[in-house]
């Protein structure tokens, strides 16, 4: 009677057979039969649905949550200056399930960049929730707040939150904060980055200390947007818009026999 390792590997006895290269075939073939084989992996930077692989064994699912916006600024007055808040970056997480608690197939859903605030004194949107079905999910990052057209001495505005709160597997990892929206007595203090996530860094703050600076669009994948800023000396003084935060990314890649 053949015997069985903890770990799946069977092995014959001596009564199995009675030449030696049976026992060397039958052990060759049972290893076989529990050593990993090719790797399948498969991106989704939209959403969609995973199929399972043929001879499926293990899956190793990642998800990212999108990144959250900036806020738009206002028009401001000559004794006035303005600067919007980074959005927050998104939350990431990691699973490894045995393939035979998967389903054959698992809708992917892939959590959009939070949307830009509009010009004006507008948030920036909440960055979008990826998930693989209802096994693991990432939040996203929060939305910037809006700038305030100010002419006193100090007044700053904390920027999105990074994104947290998800389910399901074996390592998280909470999303970075965005920058503060600083202005001092008319001019803007450029802190006012995106948060970074696990695949991106922060998103610089724009650059400038005296005329209209917007931000930039949230690094790929899953970081919050910087903010946009404007101060009592530009030359432009209207009313700017934020920025997207950087989508979000799901990848599942599957160990087969």
């Amino acid at each position: 009677m053949s015997q069985t390792t903890g770990k799946g590997l069977t092995y014959p006895e001596s009564s199995d057979h009675t030449r030696i290269w049976e026992h060397l075939k039958t052990l060759a073939e049972n290893a076989d039969a529990v050593i990993p084989g090719s790797v399948d992996v498969q991106t989704f930077t939209s959403s969609g649905t995973w199929t399972k692989p043929a001879g499926a064994r293990w899956v190793i699912v990642e998800v990212q949550g999108g990144g959250g916006g900036s806020g738009g600024i206002p028009a401001i007055t000559t004794t006035q200056g303005t600067c919007s808040t980074g959005g927050g970056g998104g939350e990431y997480a990691r699973g490894t399930y045995a393939a035979s608690a998967l389903g054959s197939t698992v809708s992917v859903t892939v959590g959009a960049g939070g949307s830009a605030g509009p010009a004006g004194a507008n948030d920036g949107g909440n960055g979008g929730t990826s998930s693989f079905g209802a096994t693991i999910t990432a939040v996203g990052g929060g939305g910037g707040q809006q700038g305030y057209a100010s002419a006193i001495a100090s007044e700053s505005h904390a920027g999105g939150d990074g994104g947290t709160g998800g389910t399901g597997g074996d390592f998280r990892m909470r999303g970075g904060g965005g920058g503060v929206g600083q202005t001092l007595s008319g001019y803007p203090v450029k802190m006012n980055f995106g948060g970074n996530s696990y695949f991106a860094g922060i998103t610089r703050a724009p650059g400038g200390s005296i005329n209209k600076a917007g931000g930039l669009t949230g690094l790929s994948y899953g970081a919050g947007a910087s903010g946009a800023s404007n101060s009592k000396d530009s030359n432009d003084r209207t009313s700017g818009p934020g920025n997207a935060g950087g989508p979000g990314i799901v990848i599942v890649t599957t160990i087969r026999a």
